[in-house]
């Protein structure tokens, strides 16, 4: 329910009480005497569903920004005529409690931080981010996406589209933009500082090394965190969600790749920095996507009868924009996406000839422990550069001619070139107290 106070100015106090009696609405008015071109202050109850129909057939009748109107929660109101109303805007169809189209523009902007603080957070947040992934620390990496301010600029820019605010649109667009560069040159900078004063190891593969993996080689399922980002966004902004859990979920899909680019560039790995870029681009267009698909679809349009075409061919523009760029994006994400299938059918089809094998009376003694199938490291897209096959055994000293049978039986699953290697863990007991003594060694395939 909402309580609202309306300011009526000179000449209009007739047409504002005319709308309300049509309407049924239980109304108590004021004269207002400040002597500054207002005549009377109107006070009522409504339902949340008939916010936004009043306010659209109050601007019809007349009533322009120049009237003052303030919207309060109200928690309950005890009125026979008020229930009828309610009932009425029921049966309409309205059963939501939909935030209006005015009171949601107040949301959005609420969200939208001053730029400033907005700045200093998001560098907080950069900092954060970038030591979690470095120190290979999910909880470090969490407390990153809490802090960042990214849930107001991504709503309001499409709030702003479906409503026809300018403002709201353009300010939404310029944080968005903003805030990704800053958080990527600010990674930038800590990686180079943490790689000069060797907080990372020499000759380490900071990317399997860190929670970077999965950043600088995004897989389709990437963009179900985006695209349920932008939808649980603006759930949150028109039914009340919170949207402090919603802002980390923006967060999420933000914040840890675009450390990721500044991590990954300041350690000079290209393909894995753009890698983690197109994951990136790929979540912000996801977000205002989905965010922009919900709102219109929640039927929300600008007032006036004759804003809604000029809305509704920007709406179509925009989206098509997100759409395409998405499209042509995914591509890569797709590409990754089949490598996993296709790494995950290679290793279960390779455990099922590795124990064919062994099951062979001359390899009597050998058992099979874990098949690896390694990549190349060439992000973002990867091949299959060879498959580990590892053996536990008794007997010291590799087994001739089991990798080359290995390969023969493994290669019609796997791409040409790919190498089979075969490692073998010697155990040996000494004593009676159980103590093991272990060896590996290695033998390459073909």
């Amino acid at each position: 329910m909402r309580y609202l106070e309306i300011t009526v100015t000179e000449g209009k106090r007739r047409a504002v009480l005319d709308v309300l009696e049509d309407e049924g609405i239980d109304y108590v008015v004021s004269d207002e005497t400040s002597g500054r071109g207002y005549t009377a202050v109107v006070r009522f109850p409504i339902p949340t569903q008939a916010v936004e129909p009043l306010l659209d057939r109050l601007r019809r009748a007349g009533i322009g920004d120049e009237a003052s109107v303030v919207v309060l929660n109200a928690e309950t109101v005890v009125s026979e005529q008020f229930s009828t109303l309610r009932e009425r805007y029921s049966r309409g169809g309205q059963t939501g409690s939909r935030t209006s189209r005015q009171v949601l523009r107040t949301k959005a902007d609420e969200l939208t931080p001053p730029f400033a603080i907005y700045t200093v957070m998001l560098l907080i947040s950069a900092v954060v981010a970038t030591a979690g992934l470095l120190a290979d620390s999910p909880a470090v990496v969490i407390g990153a996406m809490v802090i960042a301010p990214l849930l107001g600029p991504a709503l309001a820019a499409n709030v702003g589209i479906v409503t026809g605010d300018d403002r709201l649109k353009s300010t939404g667009f310029r944080y968005q933009v903003v805030g990704v560069t800053m958080v990527i040159v600010a990674s930038i900078g800590l990686a180079m500082l943490a790689r000069i004063a060797g907080l990372e190891p020499a000759g380490v593969d900071i990317v399997v090394a860190t929670e970077l993996e999965e950043r600088v080689a995004p897989n389709l399922f990437s963009l179900a965190v985006a695209l349920g980002a932008g939808i649980a966004g603006i759930l949150s902004l028109t039914r009340g969600f919170s949207e402090a859990i919603v802002g980390v979920m923006i967060a999420a899909a933000l914040i840890p790749p675009s450390a990721a680019v500044g991590i990954t560039v300041a350690w000079g790995m290209s393909g894995a920095a753009i890698g983690a870029a197109v994951l990136v681009i790929v979540n912000l267009l996801s977000i205002n996507l989905a965010a922009l698909a919900t709102l219109w679809i929640a039927g929300y349009r600008p007032q006036g009868l004759f804003e809604v075409s000029p809305t509704r061919t920007s709406t179509y523009t925009y989206a098509a924009i997100f759409g395409v760029g998405l499209l042509v994006l995914a591509a890569p994400l797709a590409g990754v996406t089949l490598l996993d299938f296709h790494t995950t059918e290679l290793e279960s089809a390779t455990e099922a000839e590795v124990n064919a094998v062994l099951a062979e009376s001359r390899y009597d003694g050998l058992e099979a422990d874990e098949v690896e199938v390694e990549l190349d490291g060439d992000y973002p897209i990867q091949s299959v550069e060879r498959i580990v096959v590892t053996v536990s055994s008794s007997e010291p000293g590799p087994v001739p001619g089991l990798a080359d049978r290995l390969y023969e039986e493994i290669s019609p699953h796997s791409d040409a070139g790919v190498a089979v290697e075969v490692q073998y863990v010697v155990t040996q007991q000494r004593g009676g107290n159980g103590d093991q003594q272990v060896s590996i060694r290695s033998t390459d395939g073909p």
